[in-house]
């Protein structure tokens, strides 16, 4: 088998993440389900939980590709690993639990993102939501399925009707800025969702239930997934640090349907989200 199909690691990232899934909600079960202070802790801000189930979770995504994959380079969420794996190396980039705090709070938007990923270039990745079962994947030229049905992003090109998907950021600060280039684009586009967990997100407008999205701030395993996914269902998708020149600033995450992703650049650009 090539150690780079992007068709045998989708695969592989599948397995896993629907393992992981079902191992997140045993862990919460058993911990998360009595608000156990004893087995939380914080990480950046006290809104920003780690959980028994972020640690175990990517424990055994971890202990999963030491078998499988041993060669390969591991990006994890809380355990950290390769910043800058070695030229040619397969790296996957895990987030264990995204969507921590609803994961912590009951609410079933939350998700397994595995992404898999060759010098820079992302080749495969798995979302899988634990609570309703359902499998996101995509391969590099491949395209991307929702339980083995392809998936196609939204045709819309009329920004005023468009749902539109976006994030907060758990630092106070950051979150008001955002907050506030909310109320500025609000009134130019059709609605607004905010699901708390980005790989979904990604996911959603993959499926066109979403037409667009855009956070700033998401850190590389909140979108290596998710943004492949969303792509290879015909999105355009702007990963952060790829568009210094589009105005939306170096840390944006933008994903819209191919008739949308201009004119949502724009509105962005124009309601000042490169300051944030």
């Amino acid at each position: 088998m090539d150690d780079e199909d992007p068709v045998a690691l989708e695969k592989i990232a599948v397995g896993i993440a629907q393992e992981t899934a079902a191992l997140a909600l045993a862990v919460r079960d058993r911990v998360v389900g009595d608000r156990s202070v004893a087995d939380m802790d914080t990480k950046s801000s006290a809104t920003d939980v780690v959980t028994a189930g972020d640690r175990e979770c990517e424990a055994h995504v971890r202990e999963r590709l030491a078998t499988l994959r041993p060669a390969d380079a591991v990006l994890g969420e809380e355990e950290g690993g390769a910043p800058d794996p070695a030229p040619g190396q397969v790296r996957w980039v895990v987030d264990p639990i995204d969507g921590t705090v609803n994961y912590t709070h009951g609410l079933p938007w939350f998700s397994v993102s595995l992404g898999v990923e060759v010098d820079g270039r992302t080749l495969a990745g798995a979302v899988v939501e634990p609570v309703s079962g359902r499998v996101w994947s995509a391969a590099a030229g491949h395209g991307a399925r929702l339980d083995d049905r392809p998936l196609r992003a939204s045709a819309l090109d009329r920004l005023e009707l468009a749902v539109i998907g976006t994030g907060l950021a758990y630092d106070r600060a950051r979150r008001e800025r955002q907050a506030a280039l909310l109320g500025r684009i609000a009134g130019s586009v059709g609605d607004v969702r905010r699901q708390g967990c980005a790989s979904l997100d990604l996911c959603s407008v993959a499926a066109g239930w979403i037409d667009g999205f855009y956070e700033h701030g998401l850190k590389h395993w909140d979108w290596s997934a998710g943004a492949l996914i969303a792509e290879e269902a015909g999105a355009v998708v702007r990963r952060p640090g790829s568009g210094p020149g589009d105005g939306c600033g170096p840390e944006a995450t933008v994903a819209a349907g191919p008739q949308l992703a201009a004119a949502l650049t724009d509105l962005l650009r124009g309601a000042g989200a490169a300051q944030l």
